[in-house]
C-alpha cells in the first residue's frame, strides 16, 4: 500500500489556526460589510414618498447572528418598527414597504396601488460580493486572498 506524508510549515499552520480561531469575526465582518452596501443601495432606491419621511428611521442593520440549522453567520437589513405617517398615525414600516414593493389591489382598505419595487433592485450580487471580499482581505490580513 502506498503512503504519502506531508508536513506543513509551522508558519502556515499558525495562519490556519488564526483563521479558525477568528472565523466568526471574519465572516461576521464580511456579512456586515455586505449589509452596509445593501443599506446604502436601499437608501438610494427608495420611492420619492419616503424622502423626508420618518420611515427612513426604521431602516436598520441587525447584529450578526448564527442560524441554528447550519451555523451560518448572517446580518439582516430591513425596515423594522412603526413610524408616524403624514396623517400622524402610527404605521408599521414593514407593511408600507411591502405595499410599495408588491403593490395592492383595490379592496376594503382603499384603491389600487401600483407596485414600485425598490428593495429587490438594491441587491446587486456583484457589488455585494466585491465588498465582502474586500472585507475578507482586510479582516484576515490578506491570508485568504483569491
Amino acid at each position: 500500500m502506498a503512503k504519502f506524508k506531508m508536513e506543513l510549515p509551522t508558519e502556515v499552520m499558525k495562519d490556519i489556526q488564526r483563521i479558525y480561531d477568528n472565523y466568526e469575526d471574519i465572516f461576521g465582518g464580511m456579512t456586515r460589510a455586505g449589509a452596509e452596501e445593501v443599506k446604502k443601495a436601499i437608501e438610494g432606491n427608495v420611492p420619492e414618498e419616503f424622502h423626508g419621511s420618518d420611515i427612513m428611521n426604521c431602516l436598520e442593520i441587525t447584529k450578526n447572528y448564527k442560524t441554528p440549522s447550519d451555523d451560518g453567520i448572517n446580518t439582516k437589513v430591513a425596515f423594522y418598527n412603526y413610524f408616524k405617517n403624514h396623517l400622524g398615525k402610527r404605521t408599521p414600516a414593514p407593511l408600507v414597504c411591502n405595499i410599495f414593493e408588491y403593490g395592492r389591489s383595490a379592496g376594503s382598505r382603499g384603491g389600487y396601488i401600483q407596485k414600485k419595487p425598490f428593495l429587490r433592485k438594491s441587491f446587486n450580487k456583484k457589488k455585494i460580493e466585491k465588498v465582502m471580499l474586500e472585507a475578507q482581505k482586510k479582516l484576515t490580513g490578506g491570508l485568504l486572498d483569491e
